[in-house]
Parts: C-alpha cells; sequence; structure tokens
C-alpha cells in the first residue's frame, strides 16, 4: 500500500492495535516483529505480555520475521500463532482452532481457502526455528519453502469454517480498498 499498514487508522485505534487486541483474548504473550529501526505504534494495555522483536537482517520477509519471533519467545511456549498486522478481522476463535488442529504428528498447521495455503494465519512450533535458519542462511526466503521442510498439517475451510463462515481471519490490507472494504466490514460485523 506504500504506507505503514500497523498505524493505519482502524475503528478508533491503529490497525496493529485492533490485532493485538484480538490476539490478546487467546495468547498470554504477543511477539512484535518489526526491522530495525521501524517504529512501532502504541498498542493498548492487554494481559497478554507484549514482547519486541527486530528483524535480524533486513529485506528478508516473512521469514526472518518468524524467525525474530520465535526465538523471542520465553521458555515454556510451545507453540505460536502467526499472522500479520493487516489482519484487522482476525477471529479469536479461528486462532483458538488453529491452536486445536495443530497435534502431535505436526510442527505447523496451517488453513487452506479457495486453493490457496495461508502460511500467515497459521500455528508454528517453537522448534521449527532451526528449519527457519537453515533456509534463511541458503537465501531461501519463502514461506512455502517452510511448510514443505516442516510437518505441517494444512487444514481445509472445513475444519474451521464454523468459527469463521466468511473467512475473515484470511483478509490482508495489501490495497487501499482492502482496507476500506475491511473498514466497512467491521462496521458491519462489530
Amino acid at each position: 500500500m506504500g504506507v505503514d499498514k500497523a498505524s493505519l487508522p482502524f475503528g478508533g485505534e491503529t490497525m496493529l492495535a485492533r490485532v493485538v487486541g484480538r490476539l490478546s483474548t487467546v495468547v498470554d504473550a504477543i511477539a512484535l516483529v518489526a526491522a530495525q529501526e521501524q517504529p512501532l505504534p502504541e498498542v493498548p494495555a492487554t494481559a497478554a505480555t507484549i514482547l519486541i522483536a527486530r528483524d535480524a537482517r533486513p529485506g528478508r520477509g516473512p521469514l526472518e520475521g518468524l524467525a525474530a519471533g520465535l526465538r523471542s519467545l520465553p521458555e515454556g511456549y510451545g507453540a505460536a500463532f502467526v499472522t500479520s498486522c493487516d489482519a484487522p478481522l482476525l477471529s479469536s476463535a479461528f486462532v483458538e482452532r488453529m491452536f486445536l488442529l495443530l497435534d502431535e504428528a505436526h510442527d505447523i498447521v496451517a488453513p487452506t481457502h479457495a486453493g490457496r495455503v495461508h502460511p500467515l494465519a497459521a500455528v508454528y512450533r517453537r522448534g521449527v526455528v532451526a528449519t527457519v535458519e537453515q533456509l534463511l542462511a541458503g537465501d531461501q526466503l519463502k514461506m512455502q519453502g517452510l511448510l514443505a521442510a516442516c510437518r505441517t498439517r494444512i487444514v481445509s475451510a472445513e475444519t474451521w469454517r464454523d468459527v469463521d463462515p466468511e473467512s475473515h481471519s484470511l483478509l490482508n490490507c495489501n490495497t487501499t480498498s482492502d482496507y476500506e472494504a475491511a473498514l466497512r466490514l467491521a462496521e458491519l460485523l462489530d
């Protein structure tokens, strides 16, 4: 979109604050990952612990951010739900369902919808950070590469549609029209 999406206003708060607020009803720690010098807007006080993590190397996309976020988690956290700051319609019930779908046989659970896998609406075991770092060391920066390299459970919409019938949790604001549509939807849903 050419602007800092985290700071975009969204219903009286920033888009980042909205996502943090939704996640804080499900998890007790949230790692906010940003580039080295990127300012982050303030987020509301929540019951969740807010951790700030920075990309080790700039310009390496979501995989670099995933590594930073997973490394920042305190001991005892076995898995993390990963999303972007531009998913303001994220449903806490969807996040809970993704955690429930992570079984002992898998390290990642990622939803699919309309023929597309969504690695930025997925749960990752903390242990995948070693594979992430191997991929980054080989300049393999695609999230799909991580899904292929790990024990990944791709789940169909039928496994989560009852908690998010319209798939709002998978909507990202990548364009101005996406952002405007999300604002309109939020008014109807909230």
